[in-house]
């Protein structure tokens, strides 16, 4: 691509305008599908031009004006901060992270739907959501074809494309140019009863084009933007989590050695933040090469990964990184372009994909109960953190599914193992490890007494352990419901504790 234009396509030259006149073509009520996934490829103009639109509007009076945002999963300040300041999303989903978006679906001022990310293309295709009106998607260039170079985030772009009535593109010059030719759009996706299998047998195997179909009469502006994502520094790990990652390698070491993995893992699938960033640092320290990724999110650990010859190869939706990582990818894009694949969401997370691969699932928690069952995405049952976003598609079809939290929360007061979590995102049938800086729960072949014995040994905190010993032993002993016990009017007592008093320990 020419470094004199990104926009090389003349009917689209045409078109190009302000981020303001742009956001003049949104109207009230309208469904709109936003490029971003964790931090990447969001639109960085249009959503504050219209956030500034909608503030105006509603200081004149009048019916207020709101708007439905749909995107791939999180997105940044720019975007969901400045639309939920202003009162201006009525619904969004898949996934939020914000916390202007955190406080207003908590206090109930807007609507919010969770769903896992696989699915919501397919929710999209079948009408579920309404007929899309318009999409806003970052790119980093536009072809003389005007085919999209996709930008830091495939995410649910392509869906997104297709069902739009109108399109706005942002064509982001801070985006690194040479990035084209690391993405793989897969154009064979169906609903049924025309679905096919989908051709994906290792990690790095291209499936589809490196470029998004764009339509040039749908497009009805183009926005030049010069602005990064949201790069957030991860914390050097803490005692909790290097003790977490330990016991992960001890793990698999042992699983190597019985037979039930290979040498060279299956492919790794990682959750976002310090916990799994961690994990991947032990990783890269261990004896381990050549490794595979299949996940959602390339982070900082996994540029070293790769750079070190631990990973070989990584297939994603996106890049979370921080500034340092942000850095080393820019300095080392040849390299990196040749060991990373950017594919949509829908077959980033795809459970067809997931199961046929074997991934060894990696993800964060709240808190899970004695019994395994585990809550990712509220905080005492009723306020929303950010959303389950892909934990569940691999969750459920990954060859080992494993959650992490550290054993305790909110300086000791807050025991992440809990007699029964108070909401319920992964069932037990879906969890297999639980991990805290405790130790690990091989929950595998285990019946529920068993494993509830597992957990409260291996993984709670010694605070809290003889007060779950107890809980379960008084269960047993009721004689109700032997399979898994429970005292229904003690299950949720210690979230109860801490709403009242602010600790769960009994003692306070």
């Amino acid at each position: 691509m020419s470094t004199e234009s990104r926009i090389l396509c003349p009917a689209l030259q045409q078109r190009v305008t302000t981020a303001e006149a742009a956001a003049a073509m949104i109207p009230a009520g309208a469904n709109v599908g936003m490029s971003g996934f964790t931090g990447a490829g969001y639109p960085k103009a249009v959503p504050g031009a219209l956030a500034e639109r909608i503030k105006a509007h509603n200081a004149a009076g009048g019916k207020p004006f709101r708007i439905n945002v749909l995107t791939g999963a999180s997105t940044a300040p720019e975007l969901d901060g400045k639309l939920a300041e202003v009162d201006g999303i009525e619904m969004r989903l898949p996934f939020q992270s914000d916390p202007i978006c955190r406080e207003r679906i908590n206090n109930g001022t807007m609507n919010y739907a969770d769903y896992h990310l696989s699915e919501v293309a397919q929710y999209a295709w079948s009408g579920f959501f309404g007929k899309m009106d318009i999409a806003i998607i970052e790119v980093v260039g536009i072809r003389e074809d005007g085919s999209l170079i996709p930008s830091s985030s495939l995410g649910n772009n392509k869906t997104w494309i297709e069902q739009a009535d109108k399109i706005i593109l942002e064509v982001n010059h801070k985006q690194n140019a040479r990035m084209e030719g690391m993405h793989d759009v897969y154009y064979g996706a169906a609903l049924p009863p025309n679905r096919k299998p989908i051709m994906l047998t290792e990690p790095g195997q291209r499936i589809g084009e490196l470029y998004l179909r764009c339509p040039i009469e749908k497009v009805v502006a183009v926005v030049e933007t010069n602005a990064a994502d949201r790069n957030t520094p991860f914390k050097k790990p803490d005692d909790a989590s290097r003790k977490i990652a330990e016991h992960i390698l001890e793990f698999f070491d042992r699983e190597i050695k019985l037979g039930r993995l290979p040498k060279g893992l299956l492919p790794l699938q990682s959750g976002v933040g310090n916990i799994p960033n961690a994990v991947l640092e032990a990783l890269d320290s261990g004896p381990y090469k050549n490794l595979t990724a299949y996940t959602e999110v390339i982070q900082d650990g996994m540029l070293k990964m790769l750079k070190s010859g631990t990973l070989a190869m990584a297939s994603a939706t996106a890049f979370s990184l921080s500034p340092e990582g942000i850095e080393e990818f820019d300095k080392d894009i040849e390299f990196y372009r040749q060991k990373i694949l950017l594919r949509s969401q829908d077959i980033s997370n795809h459970p067809e994909v997931a199961r046929r691969l074997g991934v060894i699932a990696t993800n964060g928690m709240i808190e899970a109960d004695i019994y395994g069952n585990v809550n990712s995405t509220h905080v005492m049952g009723t306020r929303m953190m950010n959303g389950i976003g892909g934990s569940g598609d691999f969750a459920r079809n990954g060859y080992l599914s494993i959650f992490m939290s550290p054993s305790t929360a909110k300086d000791g007061k807050i025991s992440s193992i809990v007699p029964m979590v108070s909401h319920v995102d992964h069932t037990e049938h879906d969890v297999k490890i639980i991990v805290t800086e405790q130790g690990l729960a091989d929950l595998r072949g285990l019946a529920p007494r068993q494993r509830a014995l597992a957990i409260i040994n291996n993984c709670a905190h010694p605070d809290f352990k003889d007060q779950l010993l107890d809980y379960f032993e008084r269960a047993c002993a009721s004689g109700r419901g032997m399979h898994t016990p429970h005292l229904l009017n003690e299950a949720l007592s210690w979230h109860e504790r801490f709403e009242q008093i602010g600790t769960m320990k009994p003692n306070a």
